[in-house]
C-alpha cells in the first residue's frame, strides 16, 4: 500500500510502504480520506511521538469503507461506509482500527468530508460535556473559535443552550464564527478577552473555558472564569509553562483540567472507545437532524499533505482540512 512518509517536518512523500492488515478486535479501513490535526504537524516535526504500540505514520482520523473484519471486531462489515477516531496511521490506503473506535457515518455528510468529524466530536463532547459538564444558560468561551474544534465546539455549545464567545483574528473568521452561533465575538489582536467576557457577561465571567493556548492565556484564563468555573486545556500553542496565582483560583473555587485525546487507552474507562460511543449516540443525530454541520476548509489530494500542514499552521483556513485518497 502507499502512504504518506515524513522525511522532515515540510518533506512528506507518497510512497510504498508494507501492507497492514486487522490484528485481533481490529478492522481494516479502506481510506477515503483523512483529517489534518495540529498533532500532525507536531509529529511530523519529531515533537509528538505516537503513543506506544500505535503506528508511526500520520493521520488520528479517517473515513472510508471497511475492507477487511478481524476476529472479535463486532458486527461491522465489508463495505460498510465509516469514520474513525485513530491513534495514528490514517495518511495511507489503509489503516487498520480497533473496533470500538470505529463510527458509521451521520446522516447528510459525504464519505470524504466525515474524515473531518472524529477528532472534532470526541475531543469536543469528550471535553465540553463528559469533562466540563456545560449546559443550558451557561456560558463557553472559545478560544480558536474558527478552528476545526473551535467551529465544531460552537455548534455543540448552542444546540445545548448555552451562550458562546470566542476568539479570532479576523474579522471574516469572527463572522463564520457569529454564523454558526457565537453571540460574543472577539478578535484577539486589538480586544482584550477578559474585559469582553465580562462585559457580556455583567461581570460574572464565563463558565466554562475551552482553551488551545496554554501557558500564554493561563492567567487571564483565570480572570475571565465565573466562581466555580471550569478551564480546560487541550493545547499548548502559547506554551508549556505558565505562572498560575493560587489565590485567584481558590476565590473562585475553579477548576483548570489537562485533557489529551490521542494517550487515553482503547477500552475501559475514560478510553477512545467509551468516548467513541458517547458521540455516536448524542452527536450524530445532531449532525443528521442539521443542527450542527461539518466545517470543511480546505479538501486536497493527500499526494499535497505537505501543503495541507502549510495551510492549517499559517491559520488561512477556517474549519477542517481533509486530504482525499
Amino acid at each position: 500500500m502507499y502512504a504518506i512518509v515524513v522525511e522532515s517536518a515540510d518533506q512528506l512523500s507518497w510512497q510504498h510502504v508494507p501492507d497492514v492488515a486487522p490484528g485481533r478486535g481490529e478492522v481494516l479501513v479502506k481510506v477515503s480520506a483523512a483529517g489534518v490535526n495540529r498533532a500532525d504537524l507536531l509529529q511530523a516535526a519529531g515533537l509528538y511521538p505516537p503513543p506506544p504500540g500505535a503506528s508511526e505514520l500520520l493521520g488520528m482520523e479517517v473515513s472510508g469503507v471497511v475492507a477487511e473484519v478481524g476476529a472479535d471486531a463486532g458486527d461491522w462489515s465489508p463495505g460498510q461506509e465509516v469514520c474513525a477516531l485513530l491513534a495514528g496511521g490514517g495518511y495511507a490506503e489503509y489503516v487498520a482500527v480497533p473496533a470500538g473506535q470505529l463510527m458509521p457515518i451521520p446522516g447528510g455528510v459525504d464519505l470524504p468530508d466525515a474524515a473531518g468529524l472524529p477528532e472534532v466530536a470526541c475531543t469536543v463532547w469528550s471535553n465540553l460535556v463528559m469533562t466540563a459538564n456545560l449546559s443550558e444558560g451557561q456560558v463557553l468561551l472559545m478560544h480558536g473559535g474558527a478552528s476545526g474544534i473551535g467551529t465544531h465546539a460552537i455548534q455543540i455549545a448552542r444546540t445545548l443552550g448555552a451562550r458562546v464567545a470566542v476568539t479570532a483574528g479576523s474579522a471574516a473568521k469572527l463572522e463564520t464564527c457569529r454564523e454558526l452561533g457565537a453571540e460574543i465575538l472577539i478578535n484577539y489582536r486589538d480586544e482584550d478577552f477578559v474585559e469582553k467576557v465580562k462585559e457580556a457577561t455583567d461581570g460574572a465571567g464565563a463558565n466554562v473555558i475551552f482553551d488551545i493556548m496554554g501557558a500564554a492565556y493561563l492567567d487571564r484564563n483565570i480572570d475571565a472564569l465565573a466562581s466555580d468555573g471550569r478551564l480546560v486545556i487541550i493545547g499548548m500553542q502559547g506554551g508549556i509553562k505558565g505562572e498560575l496565582n493560587i489565590a485567584k483560583l481558590l476565590s473562585k473555587r475553579a477548576h483548570v483540567i489537562g485533557t489529551t485525546l490521542r494517550g487515553r487507552p482503547t477500552t475501559g474507562p475514560s478510553s477512545k472507545s467509551e468516548v467513541v460511543a458517547e458521540v455516536t449516540r448524542s452527536v450524530w443525530p445532531m449532525i443528521a437532524d442539521g443542527r450542527v454541520r461539518p466545517v470543511i476548509g480546505a479538501r486536497l489530494p493527500i499526494q499535497d499533505a505537505a501543503e495541507a500542514h502549510r495551510l492549517l499552521s499559517s491559520g488561512e483556513v477556517t474549519g477542517k482540512i481533509v486530504l482525499t485518497v
